[in-house]
């Protein structure tokens, strides 16, 4: 027997370090990895008080690790409307008026989920909502947030009429007339979420608490929050404070589109508080467009029949100076780019800010990437950019066929969601979910990036498979590809001697052809640093 035994034996199963190879057994002592290689050379390492686990045949991974996503809305979503199981416009109704009548103490409605495809052209009416709620104001925003349904007493009460012009950074959906019908894109929201009464610092923390419990049983150690404001740092910190967060917690803090640099010291500031336990805040986020489905995404040719090219946010200058400014201040920039100017603005910001500030080790990443023009996909490898994908998208749902296909064209429809593309440029991929906006679920999401089918309509015609990964890759991109973009590749993201043990334990051998569609696999154990944060064996 070993002298020094081991807390915990995984043995007789499919360990599938991401660094390279296979093993049958790992063993932890200490919260670390001591040990990976066959069952029979790890045997002596299982003590009197060592946990030995037989996973007879089953799949052990390093810990998935989200790269984008939205806890703490995520976590909301047990107190709110939820509109997320909703699956038409009726259905969204009935939910907003059983909701209303259970919570009558509630001054205003507000909640999320509702599915653009649900409504004909993405757009709900004011009218239908006023219907069942025609007393309170009503405030809630889609899957992806970039846009949110309200009634009649809500677009009083922010002053929103016919007269109101649209921001610079959104739409007020409108009638033949140019009254408002009760849809807001992107910053036409603005007006109304600010007269909605805020969530208290004890609601945001058990909404992280809630995420952290419901990500965990995902097989998920590790997570970037995409979005942190001031309020949901404060959560974070005190949770983190108090030994709570489990979760490895990167953030980003949000740059303010209607502000200027002068906001700057207070990102710093916040930045300086965001490093307690598990908690590290070294990013800032900027939104660079909005997304197809609404026209808000930025293209570099208009729309199919339009001569709309969407909404840059900043316009490249700006970007660029807002990109090298973050860059010389050590932040690790995180964009949003949906559309293909999106990208390519981001992408030459980033080398504008390398140009100025020298190369460094930063890390920067574009999110989404929905649609790169093939001139721009070499460029992530260049420029030492993270390519930070949601591949639940990249199938053939009705959101793309009938809400985007038809208005980006044939062309751009080539190099949508082009994930092997990139992967094959040499791009460094990360993955994440973006959850709430869609499952946070790391297997389902990595069966669409393998099959480039939507799940879980597995009867449907694949997209684009020339853009499919093998599913090696997939795996890779949610941990060691999502570790590197969260800087804990030394620490984490593989299964090796020495690194923490954030382990996921599967119910299958995830590799074996014949154990069924991967994300029907579902996960036994989930282990941050050898202790268990969620145990189904």
């Amino acid at each position: 027997m070993d002298p020094n035994p081991a807390d915990l034996l995984l043995t007789g199963g499919a360990v599938h370090m991401v660094s390279g190879g296979t093993a049958e057994a790992v063993a932890v002592r200490g919260g670390r990895i001591t040990a990976v290689g066959s069952a029979s050379d790890l045997a002596s390492m299982a003590g009197t008080a060592t946990r030995v686990v037989e996973l007879e045949g089953r799949t052990v991974l390093p810990g998935f690790q989200d790269a984008h996503l939205h806890p703490p809305h995520g976590g909301l979503l047990a107190i709110e409307c939820n509109l997320h199981d909703a699956k038409t416009a009726t259905e969204c109704l009935d939910t907003i008026a059983r909701y209303a009548a259970e919570h009558s103490e509630r001054e205003w409605i507000a909640g999320s989920g509702w599915s653009m495809d649900s409504f004909p052209g993405g757009t709900p009416d004011k009218e239908s909502l006023d219907a069942v709620v025609p007393d309170r104001p009503v405030f809630v925003t889609n899957r992806d947030s970039h846009g949110a349904w309200v009634n009649s007493r809500a677009l009083e009460l922010a002053g929103i009429d016919s007269s109101t012009p649209d921001p610079p950074d959104g739409r007020i959906e409108r009638g033949a007339g140019g009254e408002p019908s009760g849809t807001l894109h992107e910053g036409a929201m603005r007006a109304v979420d600010e007269l909605v009464p805020a969530t208290t610092a004890a609601e945001w923390e058990q909404a992280i608490l809630n995420a952290q419990t419901q990500l965990h049983a995902l097989g998920i150690t590790a997570w970037q929050d995409a979005t942190v404001l001031s309020h949901t740092l404060s959560a974070y910190r005190t949770l983190a404070e108090r030994g709570e967060l489990t979760m490895r917690s990167e953030g980003n803090l949000l740059w303010d589109r209607t502000r200027g640099e002068e906001q700057i010291d207070e990102l710093l500031a916040m930045r300086e508080q965001g490093s307690v336990g598990r908690l590290r805040i070294r990013g800032a986020k900027i939104f660079q467009d909005g997304v197809l489905e609404n026209f808000t995404g930025a293209l570099l040719e208009p729309y199919f029949g339009t001569d709309n090219r969407g909404i840059g946010m900043h316009e490249p200058e700006e970007l660029s100076s807002i990109v090298t400014l973050l860059d010389g201040h050590g932040f690790q920039v995180h964009l949003h780019t949906i559309g293909d100017r999106a990208v390519r603005e981001s992408l030459d910001a980033i080398e504008s800010a390398q140009q100025a500030n020298g190369r460094r080790d930063a890390r920067h990443h574009l999110a989404h990437i929905q649609l790169v023009h093939p001139d721009d996909q070499p460029r992530f490898a260049e420029l030492g950019v993270v390519a930070n994908a949601q591949p639940y998208w990249a199938a053939a749902s009705r959101y793309v066929t009938d809400l985007t296909l038809p208005f980006i064209g044939e062309e751009r429809a080539r190099y949508h969601y082009p994930f092997g593309s990139l992967h094959r440029a040499g791009a460094r991929l990360a993955f994440g979910s973006d959850w709430t906006v869609s499952t946070p679920n790391p297997l389902e999401i990595v069966e669409v990036a393998v099959t480039r089918v939507e799940h879980p309509n597995r009867d449907t015609e694949p997209m684009l498979p020339e853009e499919a990964l093998d599913l090696e890759t997939a795996v890779a991109a949610f941990t060691r590809g999502s570790a590197y973009v969260n800087f804990l590749e030394e620490k984490t993201g593989s299964i090796e001697p020495g690194k923490l043990a954030d382990l996921v334990v599967l119910d299958r051998d995830l590799f074996d052809p014949g154990a069924g569609p991967v994300g029907d696999a579902r996960v036994l154990l989930t282990l941050v640093e050898g202790e268990a944060v969620y145990d189904a064996l």
